[in-house]
């Protein structure tokens, strides 16, 4: 059986649209039973609009542009991020947080691309000072033109571009370019993840004894960092940790299926942004460290494959964190 929930297209002052009702059954996880989740949406003649927790209606070709223009910006910066191999230099910004010409070459590459095509969206890269802070509609752009400095500094062939589209603290489309394997993965709110245009599925575990985990450490890391804390657990529960150095390839790497489990307590908008959609719409389950609604603007997170696991996940959170 399906709820239904009808309203007037009027409240939100569009003509000429009717009146509907819709499903708002969702299924859930593999191998769970349904559950119930109201989704509201109105069907019109020529588009679908989609409300978010605010009430604000995306029309989903907007959405479908906004991710093609994303899926481009993330390309070029790619290109531009390969094209500097061998030829930049490196500077510090702290004792190890590192930057080079290909840094900032890559996000001006995004914020041409993304600014061209939407003049009047706002902008935030790693890189640089935020612009369009009060761009009309409250779009934004965030970015980390390129993700894995460090291990792109030593010849690490690990790294990505992570891009996406914010809007009142609602994530709507995200990419994360990984330029060395050719790996492009994409995500519209509401309409699924995927990988080079095939649909993204998160891992299925249910048990942390079954769990891939990955951590990264924040560039001030300390004997209390609560990331290394977790960590000092992590290795005794999950079947095995990773640390690769990428932020954002580790958070698509939880959405394919190759990763299960990812804390973070020390990242920043433009780490995470793309990536925390690509898990929701993977299937996967994304919440601040306390269990509460992740928050953009904090950006700290557990992310895991499954409900079952992230409870897990949080549990052994707050056991590492006890009396810290």
């Amino acid at each position: 059986m399906c709820e239904t929930v009808g309203f007037r297209s009027g409240n939100y002052d569009l003509p000429e649209y009717d009146e509907v009702s819709v499903p708002t059954t969702r299924f859930a996880k593999r191998g769970e039973a349904p559950f119930k989740q109201p989704r509201i949406c109105i069907l019109t003649k020529q588009h679908k609009y989609q409300p978010d927790k605010t009430g604000n209606l995306h029309n989903m070709d907007d959405l479908r542009e906004f991710a093609k223009v994303c899926e481009q910006a993330v390309r070029r910066a790619g290109a531009t991020i390969l094209d500097w191999v061998g030829r930049f230099e490196v500077y510090k910004k702290g004792p190890s947080d590192l930057v080079t010409q290909a840094d900032l070459a890559a996000q001006e590459a995004v914020r041409s691309t993304v600014l061209e095509a939407f003049p009047d969206h706002g902008f935030v890269g790693e890189e640089g000072p935020p612009s369009g802070a009060d761009a009309p509609g409250g779009y934004r752009w965030i970015v980390d033109p390129l993700d894995g400095t460090t291990n792109y500094a030593h010849g690490v062939p690990h790294f990505a571009v992570s891009l996406a589209l914010e809007r009142q603290g609602e994530i709507l489309v995200g990419a994360i370019f990984d330029p060395n394997r050719g790996e492009c993965y994409m995500a519209i709110r509401g309409q699924g993840a995927t990988l080079n245009g095939k649909p993204l599925k998160t891992s299925g575990v249910l048990d942390l004894a079954d769990a891939i985990g990955a951590v990264g450490f924040p560039y001030d890391l300390r004997p209390d960092s609560p990331d290394l804390l977790v960590f000092n657990t992590a290795v005794f529960r999950c079947q095995s940790v990773r640390r690769t150095g990428c932020t954002s390839l580790n958070l698509a790497y939880l959405a394919a299926g190759r990763f299960d489990v990812y804390w973070a307590y020390g990242t920043h908008i433009w780490d995470v942004a793309a990536g925390v959609l690509l898990i929701r719409e993977a299937g996967g389950v994304v919440t601040a460290p306390d269990g509460g609604p992740f928050d953009i603007r904090d950006a700290k997170l557990l992310a895991a494959a499954t409900e079952p696991l992230h409870a897990q996940l949080r549990q052994m959170a707050a056991e590492a964190l006890a009396g810290r």
